[in-house]
């Protein structure tokens, strides 16, 4: 067979993914950023030591993946997430394992969760390529962290009250009432394992980044089981889905 004239070129490699890195510690962020720019797909493109710096260098920058500390003077790091995600996806790296700072950070917006001494160098670059890619990525504590929140029901109060309001009942009957009808609400509404799992997420008032991050899945399969559990419960909304679930809304 004649050999083709112009032999296909190969695709050149997609550019490598931008990390910023905020820690007050210079010498952890030196080590962090001498471990993220070994990768060939990997590249820090901007360090910060608080807050502030870190968004004011996220804007400039743009990176695709940035990684924060908790605890750092000024602006720390759980005040600047929320303003953060809008810009990247933020993966908090920090000593810090509280069970109440950890679940505080997943309602905030953070895609994930590692806590030093929990990771080797490879995990920490490939945590960081998951994050960017879309894949939540945690460390046994930060895991425990969130099982704990949905087990024990950290925001259950808060969650029972707003859906209260929705449905005109008092907090306090509904407490009682949860009790009792949520036994049978999976049967009553014919809901799958999963999907029952992800309608108490839903019930704690877990956006749909934080349910997938729990429940190690994709936001997309979230917003898939979220349509099949509004098209079962017959709502349109997930405080009318809460009201069903919890059994204070029987239309």
């Amino acid at each position: 067979m004649p050999q083709h004239p112009f032999p296909e070129r190969a695709e050149p490699p997609p550019p490598p993914l931008r990390v910023l890195v905020a820690d007050d510690n210079p010498v952890i962020r030196a080590g962090l950023t001498t471990v993220l720019s070994a990768p060939d797909d990997l590249t820090v493109v901007a360090e910060a030591e608080d807050g502030r710096t870190a968004y004011e260098s996220a804007l400039r920058h743009r990176p695709d993946v940035i990684l924060l500390d908790v605890r750092m003077p000024g602006v720390d790091g759980m005040t600047a997430l929320p303003h953060l995600v809008r810009l990247a996806p933020v993966m908090m790296l920090t000593y810090s394992d509280e069970t109440d700072i950890v679940q505080e950070a997943v309602r905030l917006g953070a895609a994930g969760y590692l806590v030093h001494g929990e990771f080797t160098t490879a995990q920490l670059t490939e945590a960081v390529r998951d994050v960017g890619a879309g894949r939540p990525h945690f460390t046994p504590t930060a895991t425990n962290a969130l099982l704990e929140h949905i087990r024990g029901g950290a925001n259950a109060q808060q969650s029972l009250k707003f859906s209260a309001t929705e449905a005109n009942y008092p907090p306090q009957k509904l407490s009682h009432m949860q009790s009792s009808v949520r036994q049978s609400a999976q049967s009553r509404f014919q809901l799958s394992g999963r999907e029952a799992e992800i309608m108490d997420l839903i019930a704690t008032g877990m956006g749909n980044r934080q349910i997938a991050a729990v429940c190690f899945i994709s936001e997309k399969t979230v917003k898939n089981h979220i349509n099949r559990i509004f098209a079962k419960l017959h709502t349109t909304t997930r405080a009318q889905a809460t009201a069903k679930w919890l059994g204070v809304d029987r239309g």
